[in-house]
């Protein structure tokens, strides 16, 4: 048996739980790169048999489902580490450009965000996943600025995002800067 062979068997007889985080793992990686997955491709990439991933996920949609919560756990925790720091520089939108610029450059978080749009749109019972971040950004920047200006800000964003996702560069800082900044300025009076 080699060393590899000893950690999946590890893996896999002593650490149930670590083998089903290894499934959940390896189709959040497929859905960001491929936006799709089965079952032999999960097995594949989690390096399991293949019958690990039926005894742990009897349907595909299960495993996608947990996938998808994986990466909307991941998004939300990115978005908790930009309130902070926004929160921290008082909303100034620059800042919040910065991140957001950042974010906008990782093809894989843009892609991750892309999945769980997509599927919910397939799918309205996986719609709360990809709410949350939504949800969570208007929350969060309500503390900052009117709730109707943070809810303008995360269609900003969406959008920003989809812009992103086709290939095009990211907007500049620059330009995210001066739109968020003409954003924090809407009022509900206003909207």
């Amino acid at each position: 048996m080699t060393e590899t062979d000893d950690a999946a068997t590890t893996r896999g007889s002593r650490d149930p739980e670590g083998r089903r985080r290894a499934l959940v793992q390896a189709a959040a990686e497929l859905l960001v790169e491929t936006g799709d997955l089965t079952h032999r491709q999960v097995a594949a990439r989690a390096d399991v048999p293949l019958g690990a991933t039926t005894y742990y996920f009897a349907k595909l949609d299960d495993l996608r489902a947990a996938a998808l919560e994986r990466l909307a756990d991941e998004l939300t925790e990115e978005l908790a580490e930009i309130g902070a720091q926004v929160e921290a520089a008082k909303g100034d939108p620059a800042v919040l450009a910065g991140l957001l610029h950042a974010y906008l450059s990782d093809a894989d978080q843009v892609r991750a965000d892309a999945a769980l749009y997509i599927s919910a749109a397939k799918d309205p019972a996986l719609r709360h996943l990809a709410l949350r971040w939504f949800d969570g950004f208007e929350q969060m920047a309500s503390r900052w600025t009117d709730p109707a200006a943070a809810r303008a800000i995360g269609i900003f964003i969406d959008g920003a995002s989809q812009h992103a996702l086709l290939g095009r560069e990211p907007l500049d800082v620059q330009t995210l800067t001066r739109a968020l900044a003409a954003l924090m300025r809407i009022r509900d009076e206003d909207a």
